[in-house]
């Protein structure tokens, strides 16, 4: 039997668990919901867990608010050993190096703040000539990486027990905590692989407001459906431009307006009679261009201006 596919529109907040996918978890809550459509904001390795965002509907027009927002992370590192896949899925090895004390730790920690080069590993999805780095280690290739400018906002050690350590590391998009934790064991000369991994915030959101797949199972359709952010909420660093009823229609056909918004240039959130219609850029203070809209717009002024 066919399942119906309904419109949905929103953002679920969702903890990913152990050896799934990120796009195995997509299709599992897709299906869940019975949704026409929906997309990720940000790949998980299947070894690491928490917080995955999920798009329904509208929401997957803006998703790349999230794809370009800082990350937080709560990783398990462990020192006195390398790994050829610098996780605990490759052929791990013994350095027989000394090991540091956690003085030491603290200390070398403050050297990958702010700016830093990375490298990133073959074992990843990262493409060249348009196939994932993993498809090429897998058949024994190495491919040459350009280096890459990453931002660490915040490393801080939260454990350590001599051979194993847990941080949490604030960072900008395109960081590979599996190549910090290498990067820190080759500073620290002991050598050092990432044994776990969990995403614990992405720009605003949290891990705190996440769903399980049990919870979420659990639940009846209307309650799930509870469990859905407004589309809106991903664009909440954005300021806020109210349009009337004819500004509303004319952006809907991809006009460019004037206004007079006092507010500074680059991406507003735009609203009519309080319902969120999509984004615009603002140039030089007054010209206003559509950039992505939620569907029905000028159907939705038409109806809010006969109301």
């Amino acid at each position: 039997m066919t399942r119906v596919k309904r419109p949905l529109d929103g953002v679920l907040l969702f903890d990913k668990p152990l050896q799934l996918s990120s796009n195995t978890v997509l299709q599992k809550v897709r299906r869940l919901f019975q949704a026409e459509k929906a997309g990720h904001t940000g790949t998980l390795d299947p070894l690491a867990t928490g917080l995955l965002p999920i798009c329904f509907g509208e929401a997957t027009k803006f998703s790349t608010a999230l794809l370009d927002a800082d990350k937080t992370y709560r990783a398990r590192v462990r020192l006195g050993q390398t790994s050829s896949t610098g996780d605990a899925e490759g052929e791990i090895t013994d350095t027989g190096a000394a090991l540091p004390d956690e003085q030491q730790v603290r200390a070398m920690l403050h050297n990958f703040l702010g700016e830093i080069e990375q490298v990133p590993p073959m074992h990843s999805a990262l493409k060249h000539q348009g196939k994932p780095l993993y498809e090429y280690i897998r058949n024994g290739e190495t491919i040459e990486r350009a280096s890459r400018r990453v931002t660490i906002h915040e490393l801080l050690l939260e454990r350590f027990a001599g051979d194993e350590m847990e941080i949490s590391v604030r960072c900008s998009k395109g960081t590979y905590i599996r190549t910090l934790a290498e990067d820190i064991g080759h500073v620290l000369g002991c050598g050092a692989h990432l044994r776990g991994l969990r995403r614990t915030a992405i720009a605003r959101f949290n891990l705190e407001k996440a769903h399980t797949w049990e919870q979420l199972e659990a639940l009846g359709m209307e309650q799930r459906e509870a469990c859905l952010l407004p589309v809106d909420s991903l664009l909440q660093d954005m300021p806020v431009l109210e349009l009337d009823t004819v500004q509303a229609r004319r952006m809907a056909q991809g006009q460019r307006l004037g206004v007079d918004a006092g507010l500074p240039d680059g991406s507003v959130r735009l609203y009519h009679a309080g319902r969120f219609i999509g984004v615009a850029v603002l140039q030089q203070g007054r010209r206003l261009v559509p950039e992505r809209l939620i569907s029905g717009v000028a159907k939705s002024a038409a109806v809010v201006s006969a109301e």
